[in-house]
This record gives structure tokens, C-alpha cells and sequence, in this order.
């Protein structure tokens, strides 16, 4: 699926990459194939591929097409939601295999590994993966692959793509990257040395809080075959709607993500000045304890603060309640200014001992920076803050 535009710029990507002009009426947006089924001339002839839309969808194969290109893949997968695509990914590895996680991940992806899929012959060991040697004694004769999600959710750790994909190829491993805080502008796992990278599309790529999507995006042939067949046999696929809406999402991601970056850096920095805040999290802040990795392995520094207020549970639920701008609301990576609390939303399903041996403590609030104006975000957290 690699772009004939593969040679042009990121933004000319986003809007060119597999999305030609309709062939039978010039339409310059990809249309909605709002259907499951597709006439055969003959049996078991097909036009251009398609019979059935669980299979394939030409809008659907548009947006795989423009997403592969963004992220300098060849081949773009997409699923239902993220978690279905996190769950494809790992099953492709084979029955019997041994994963090695980031502990600090999104709770979802943590109930998935620990909850759903270790019940079945697959295993799981999370760890620190910010020191790039941590995985090494944690390799068993049945390890197939690292999971790697940088930044982290919701404390904002770094791992060392390159550092770690050069050790776990040492071990015969794959490298599959999380890379949905940063989407493809602001990070490329891939050209990394990662094999293959996962998005939650419902975040940055769909960027209006008006879908749910994920995708696997990789340059393995081999490995892309198995992740399309569970595509097409399990059938947890996108509908044509949410992939229409999709591409047109990704033609302003560039833009989207550069205002997101400089409204979250004003604002990470107006917190990390104010009394009432014990704690700031942000790659982007020269405190952020790998803000060296961060430079270096990033272009831009996304739209993700994690901070904790003094005071505890009861200050961070005075913020929650009088935030007026930013809305209280789990997800991320809208153009609306978000809030939350992952103690008891996003990762309320993370076991309390395991949510206090990563920092996620009670007074610790996540916030995804919209792209509104940044003085009207740092007076609304300012005044959420006060007294």
C-alpha cells in the first residue's frame, strides 16, 4: 500500500496520499461507499478486489492507503477501535506468546493484556521501560515482541525506540510502538527501527472526538498478512462513515497538531509555575526528566500535561468541578480541550497497588490541550485553580 506520493512532504501526504480524484465523475473527495456488498460480474469475480465490505471498502482502503503513508508504512490496517487493533497485533504474533509491556500503558490496553488475552495461551510481563536493558531479564525461550507506548498514559515516560529496537532484534523480537499520543507528524516509531506501530485513530488522526478507530501500520509483509487476516476473519472493521470521516481528519493534522503542541507548552509552563501544583509533566519542559530523548526522538512534543495538584483527591476534584472551559471527558486528542482524572476514569481498572507503584496518585489530573485559544485555557485553569 506504499503512496505514489510517497517523495512529498507530510502535509501534501495528508491530503494527496490515496485519494485520487474519483475515475468515473472527477470527485476530488474520496466518496462514502456506504455499502456491504458489491455486485459481481460473474461468480466469484470481483471489481478491483471488492465483494463484501468486511473484506474491503474503497473508502476504507483510501484512508489505509493515506495513513500508511503518514506513517512511512507499507501496508495500514484498520480496525474498529484501537483496542481491537492492539488486540490484532498481538494475536498475529502466534499462539503462546510472551509479550513484554511499558507498565505505565493505557488502561484499556492493560485490561486487555491482563484481563482478556493473557486467559487465553498468551502472556504478558510488564516493565520499566525507560531504561532501555529493563526488558532483557524478562526474555523467555516463547517471547515474540515488545509493546512499547511513548509517551506513556498518563505519566508521560519516554522509551528509547531505537535504543530498545536495536536490543529486542538482537533477541529475535518484534517492536511494536503505541503511537497515539504523538500521531505520525510529531513521531515515526518505524524509522526508529520499530516494526510496527498502532494508533488510536478516535484520538489524534480522527482529531474531532466524532469517531472511534484504530490502526496497524507496518512494513513487514509477513507479518501484515497475518494482521489483515484476522482483520478479515475476526471482523472488527471500521464503517465506510468513520473512515470518511477519518480522511477528511487527516488533511488538517499537520496544522491541528502544530497548534496543539504550542497551546500545551504555554500551558505546561503557566503550571508549572503555579503554587497550587505540585507536579508537572510535559516532554516538551526542559524538567521533563528525558527531555534530552525527547528532542531527539521527536519533532514536536504533542498535546498531553500530566500534573498534580496539591491537595489530593479533594483539590483535584475542585479543579474537575470548575473547569468551564476544558471538559470533563475521558478520550483525547480532540480539537476541544479535555480533563480528566485516570484514578478514577481512564484507568480506574488498574488495580490501586499497581496505579500507586506508577505515580498515578489522587491529586494527578490529565489534560489533552485543544486547539481554542491559549490564553482562554490558561484562564480557565487558572481560575479552577484558585483558593
Amino acid at each position: 500500500m506504499k503512496s505514489k506520493t510517497g517523495e512529498h512532504r507530510f502535509e501534501t501526504r495528508a491530503i494527496h496520499a490515496g485519494q485520487r480524484p474519483d475515475p468515473t465523475n472527477g470527485a476530488v473527495v474520496v466518496p462514502l461507499y456506504q455499502t456491504s456488498t458489491f455486485a459481481q460480474p460473474a461468480p466469484g469475480v470481483m471489481r478491483d478486489g471488492y465483494d463484501y465490505s468486511r473484506a474491503d471498502n474503497p473508502t476504507r482502503r483510501a484512508l489505509e492507503h493515506n495513513l500508511a503513508s503518514l506513517e512511512g508504512a507499507t501496508h495500514g490496517i484498520c480496525f474498529g477501535s484501537g483496542c481491537a487493533a492492539t488486540s490484532a497485533a498481538v494475536q498475529a504474533l502466534g499462539a503462546g506468546a510472551h509479550v513484554i509491556s511499558f507498565d505505565d500503558v493505557y488502561g484499556g490496553t492493560r485490561r486487555l493484556f491482563s484481563r482478556v488475552m493473557a486467559h487465553d495461551d498468551r502472556s504478558f510481563t510488564f516493565c520499566d521501560l525507560v531504561d532501555p536493558d529493563a526488558f532483557l531479564e524478562h526474555v523467555r525461550p516463547e517471547t515474540k515482541a515488545l509493546w512499547i507506548e511513548t509517551p506513556t498514559n498518563p505519566t508521560l515516560k519516554l522509551a528509547d525506540i531505537a535504543a530498545i529496537s536495536a536490543r529486542a532484534h538482537e533477541k529475535g523480537l518484534r517492536v511494536i510502538v503505541d503511537n497515539t499520543f504523538m500521531s505520525p507528524y510529531f513521531q515515526n516509531p518505524l524509522a526508529l527501527g520499530a516494526d510496527a506501530v498502532v494508533h488510536s485513530c478516535t484520538k489524534y488522526i480522527g482529531g474531532h472526538s466524532d469517531l472511534v478507530m484504530g490502526v496497524v501500520m507496518t512494513s513487514d509483509d509477513a507479518y501484515a498478512e497475518k494482521v489483515r487476516f484476522l482483520q478479515l476473519s475476526v471482523g472488527a472493521v471500521p464503517g465506510p462513515m468513520d473512515c470518511w470521516l477519518a480522511l477528511r481528519s487527516t488533511k488538517t493534522l499537520a496544522v491541528r497538531m502544530e497548534r496543539h503542541a504550542a497551546n500545551a507548552a504555554a500551558v505546561a509552563e503557566f503550571l508549572e509555575g503555579h503554587p497550587a501544583v505540585k507536579a508537572v509533566a510535559y516532554p516538551g519542559l526542559p524538567s521533563h526528566p528525558q527531555y534530552a530523548l525527547a528532542q531527539r526522538q521527536m519533532s514536536g512534543f504533542g498535546g498531553m500535561i500530566t500534573l498534580v495538584v496539591d491537595g489530593g483527591l479533594e483539590a483535584a476534584r475542585r479543579v474537575l468541578d470548575r473547569v468551564q472551559i476544558f471538559t470533563l471527558a475521558e478520550s483525547l486528542g480532540g480539537v476541544e480541550s479535555l480533563i480528566e482524572h485516570p484514578g478514577l476514569m481512564t484507568h480506574a481498572s488498574v488495580p490501586p497497588e499497581v496505579r500507586a507503584e506508577l505515580g498515578i496518585d489522587d491529586g494527578l489530573l490529565r489534560l489533552s490541550v485543544g486547539i481554542e485559544h491559549v490564553d482562554d485555557l490558561i484562564a480557565d485553569l487558572k481560575q479552577a485553580l484558585a483558593g
